[in-house]
């Protein structure tokens, strides 16, 4: 193995309102990544309020005081070199920039008006814009079909997990501005907040930045989201929506445990196992040997106390039961056989090649450091390279048996499936139970 410099990857100041500031130093790149990552995302949400988060991270691109239009704050953006983009996840929400290293401390002056001080114009606008986005989650008679929502309700009922980020049509179409600017000075305070920066920056120019444009914001950290507690026992559940195409949409999942277990880094290398590439076995099975799909993926995600590993396909109608039958089958292998010493050296080599690569990415630098100061789970590049030298194929068949279990199954089957294949389905899956 080649050597890699040792040095910071990066510094993290905290102000005195309690804004962490992170900088990490990437001085051969010739663009620098502004990102404010917040935490609050659909999880923090009660029922009659869903879609808050993603609706208010809308409202503050439609102006601040110093820039009275989203047109006028996005061409202030470009004029740095930049253009600003957000995304609102189950747990954070994340605002950020590309822009030139010579406009950094500018960048961060322009977040911290769009942040700090927005208008919320434009309410009714963007609710037809969000709405518009909802649809594309639902069939033609406003059914749910997406089999990440579908998916997400069976493995966590009754709970903020379970529930769409983007909210339901119902709770859009009542959100007030009075409760969006509560959600907005509830989870909206310096406390809550990290500012990374990465690119050709030293830590100086960016705390000074900070300070400058964050200094007077005020408030305090916001109360924990509601925690998830899994049932003692629960047998396998699948959900099953007709709706019109060509394909069917297939999507199994199991749950897991949360983002601090001892056994995340051997849940994220069998990830890479099952769909990273077209090495991985859900890729030689399914598509190269049995000709079922064109594509198919394993996703993770992991949360603060649970979290979930998800395989998604789309099929024809008659390779339903067929593809159904493989992916069950590798689970199975899964956790009755340990994986080669050949098969695990080049997961562990294409994951290692991985995380050199994101060492190019400012983008990738930024957010890995700013949603680990969040949620208080720093992975450095250095802890990952380690934490892979301890995965064997010992460890790995350890933590499939003990989570790739039937009680843990869920499953969504979207399109127009036949009657009988989903009896074939059904009994697949109380068979492998």
């Amino acid at each position: 193995m080649f050597e890699r410099p040792t040095m910071t990857e990066y510094q993290c100041d905290t102000l005195s309102n309690g804004l962490k500031v992170v900088t990490v130093p990437m001085p051969h790149h010739h663009s620098a990544e502004i990102m404010i990552s917040l935490g609050v995302g659909s999880r923090y949400e009660a029922q009659r309020k869903s879609g808050a988060s993603h609706f208010l991270e809308h409202m503050l691109f439609k102006g601040s005081a110093d820039f009275p239009s989203g047109l006028a704050l996005e061409r202030a953006f470009e004029a740095l070199g930049g253009s600003a983009n957000a995304a609102t996840d189950t747990e954070t929400t994340c605002f950020h920039s590309r822009v030139h290293p010579a406009q950094v401390p500018a960048g961060v002056a322009l977040f911290a008006s769009m942040l700090r001080r927005p208008l919320f114009n434009g309410l009714d606008v963007e609710r037809r814009i969000i709405l518009e986005e909802a649809l594309s989650d639902l069939s033609e008679t406003g059914r749910q079909i997406n089999p990440d929502n579908l998916v997400a309700a069976l493995l966590f009922p009754k709970h903020p997990l379970g529930r769409p980020t983007l909210g339901t049509q119902a709770s859009i179409e009542r959100l007030t501005l009075a409760q969006l600017k509560q959600h907005y000075q509830t989870y909206y305070t310096p406390a809550n907040a990290v500012l990374a920066v990465a690119g050709p920056i030293n830590a100086a120019t960016v705390r000074d930045a900070a300070e400058m444009a964050f200094a007077a914001w005020q408030g305090d950290k916001p109360a924990p989201p509601q925690l998830w507690t899994a049932p003692q026992t629960s047998a396998p559940a699948l959900r099953w929506v007709r709706d019109a195409g060509s394909q069917v949409s297939l999507q199994l999942a199991f749950q897991l445990p949360g983002r601090d277990d001892p056994h995340a880094v051997n849940l994220r290398v069998l990830r890479r196992v099952l769909g990273w590439g077209g090495m991985s076995r859900l890729m030689i099975r399914l598509r190269e040997e049995l000709g079922l799909t064109y594509a198919v993926d394993a996703g993770l995600a992991l949360y603060a106390e649970t979290g979930l590993l998800a395989v998604d396909l789309a099929v024809s109608p008659d390779n339903l039961v067929a593809a159904t039958e493989a992916i069950l089958e590798i689970f199975s292998e899964l956790v009755s056989c340990e994986i080669t010493d050949e098969e695990l050296a080049h997961v562990l080599r294409s994951y290692r090649y991985d995380l050199d690569y994101s060492r190019d990415q400012v983008d990738e630098m930024a957010l890995r450091y700013a949603w680990g100061e969040l949620t208080g789970c720093v992975r450095t590049l250095a802890g990952d390279l380690a934490a892979l030298e301890q995965v064997t194929a010992q460890s790995l068949k350890q933590t499939a048996e003990n989570f790739f279990t039937p009680t843990g199954l869920r499953g969504a089957i979207v399109g127009p499936y036949q009657s009988r294949d989903r009896k074939q389905v059904e009994q697949l899956i109380a068979t492998w139970a």
